[in-house]
């Protein structure tokens, strides 16, 4: 038997909503509040059934402890007498049927849906009520299993044990993203379990090593398009060197907190993996601007680097400086956005090489110190189609690049200067020239007052979410102007958000 424990979860989107129902012997159930118009030409419409169906989602599963009996018994002693009472005022009383006969005298005929049809509501449903319809019936159980309910699900697992089981049960369902909690086991079992992987996330398995790696990858798997390994840290360049080899089709790699990967692992990248579209490198600490050579196709070993790369994360890779960023504006046209936060040693000078780059529509330059106003003018000389721009905590940006910005940047939806030296000037310049901005952090602004807060509440009227922590100088008469903003929905305060 296998001992591991998983749980499904799937990609936002939208859900029927329920409320309570109860059918003949007081069962609880959960169904759609609105009617389902289907198209069923096998069922004969009788006297008794309307034309539109009611379809229930239904939540029978049995309790499968003791303890979870007696919390419930209480609540189902609370409801009996008043759900009979409403029974006997519908309907006569009759013995107590199966639930599915009794859904059928309702009028429903939900035992003789097609399976497509079947599918088509669990796929509504949440992973959790998509379980429990599955225990129902045989029929509902094949619906409930059928492939395109399970589309966009992960599997999170915390593997101990092996066994056919588990990976058979996710292969039936069709579940292609898979999250491993912990591990202790081969990490071949699960690759190989889920032959139709196509993501893969390891983040934080700290006992994952090179050899683990090298055992799990030592074939082909042209399906996989992402992989996480932010945090093994464990993981070096040979690890890179298996992945290149057998991963080609890979689109995704986050290899954040991999402190033991260094240029060669870039090296490895640019030769392997052509169809790289968002690469993380966040705290690699070892790269240098020779790596980012080797990622943008320009050092001698390489030919033409990763091409594809849409999103590179630099952040806290402190040995870059404004040589990387020649080569990102020289050999990665196609990027559209670019975290450098903390890389402290880029300068102006680097935000030169940066203003060439038509396509990058985000910029984040967080703590980088060396960035000034001067830098500002550099980047809004070019960059024209950058929407979000973060310049928090660079404490040599003021007034002087408000104006640049607002000169230069009109694309601009996302503005962060928390921390940065401006003033009710610089904040008036933006307000009265970037009238499409929807974020802006001023938090820890100390220098604004009302007055700048007032001509924002009088110009950005497009303005959804405003950060205005630590702005000392503030007083409620400004806050009551910002708060009628017709789009606002997030105003941070630091302690809560409030509207």
């Amino acid at each position: 038997m296998e001992e591991a424990s998983f749980m499904l979860t799937e990609i936002p989107g939208g859900f029927i909503s329920h409320r309570p129902h109860t059918i003949a012997g007081g069962h609880h159930h959960r169904f759609a509040p609105y009617p389902v118009v289907l198209h069923q030409p096998h069922l004969q419409q009788s006297a008794n059934s309307p034309a539109i169906y009611t379809i229930p989602s239904h939540n029978l599963s049995h309790h499968h402890a003791h303890s979870h009996h007696a919390a419930h018994a209480g609540h189902h002693a609370a409801h009996h007498h008043h759900h009979a009472a409403i029974r006997s005022a519908n309907r006569p009383k009759s013995p107590i049927t199966p639930p599915t006969q009794a859904i059928e005298e309702e009028g429903t005929h939900i035992g003789h849906l097609y399976p497509e049809i079947l599918a088509m509501i669990f796929a509504k449903l949440s992973v959790r009520d998509r379980g429990r319809a599955a225990q129902v019936c045989t029929v509902w159980r094949d619906a409930a299993y059928a492939k395109s309910c399970w589309r966009g699900v992960e599997a999170s697992l915390h593997l101990r044990r092996p066994s056919p089981t588990l990976f058979g049960s996710l292969v039936k369902r069709g579940i292609k993203r898979v999250q491993v909690l912990s591990v202790r086991r081969a990490l071949k079992d699960i690759v190989t379990g889920v032959p139709n992987l196509e993501s893969l996330n390891l983040s934080g398995c700290y006992n994952i090593t090179d050899m683990a790696i090298g055992h799990a990858f030592a074939a082909d798997f042209p399906n996989l398009k992402v992989l996480n390994l932010s945090l093994c840290k464990q993981v070096t360049d040979s690890s890179l060197g298996r992945i290149t080899q057998h991963l080609k089709n890979i689109e995704v790699l986050e290899l954040g907190g991999c402190s033991n990967i260094t240029n060669t692992g870039l090296l490895l990248i640019s030769w392997g993996l052509k169809k790289l579209r968002r690469l993380n490198l966040r705290s690699c600490w070892h790269i240098s601007d020779h790596g980012i050579g080797h990622l943008a196709g320009l050092s001698k070993e390489t030919a033409d680097g990763t091409p594809a790369l849409e999103y590179l994360g630099l952040q806290d890779c402190q040995r870059l400086s404004d040589e990387a960023l020649r080569h990102i504006a020289q050999g990665l046209s196609s990027l559209r956005s670019i975290n450098l936060s903390f890389c402290v040693s880029v300068t102006d000078s680097g935000l030169k090489h940066l203003a060439r780059m038509s396509r990058l529509e985000e910029l984040n330059l967080r703590a980088c110190d060396n960035i000034s106003d001067i830098g500002m003018a550099y980047l809004t000389e070019g960059c024209s189609s950058i929407s979000t721009l973060d310049v928090s905590f660079c404490d040599k940006v003021a007034d002087q690049a408000m104006v640049h910005i607002s000169q230069g940047l009109f694309q601009l939806r996302s503005l962060s200067l928390s921390a940065c030296q401006i003033t009710d000037e610089g904040l008036s310049r933006i307000a009265k020239s970037l009238h499409d901005l929807e974020t802006l952090n001023i938090g820890q602004c100390s220098r604004v007052t009302d007055r700048g807060l007032e001509i924002v509440a009088t110009e950005l009227v497009n303005l959804r979410a405003i950060d205005l922590y630590g702005c000392t100088r503030l007083t409620p008469n400004a806050m009551q102007k910002i708060n009628q903003l017709p789009r606002l929905s997030k105003v941070n305060l630091g302690l809560w958000h409030v509207r």
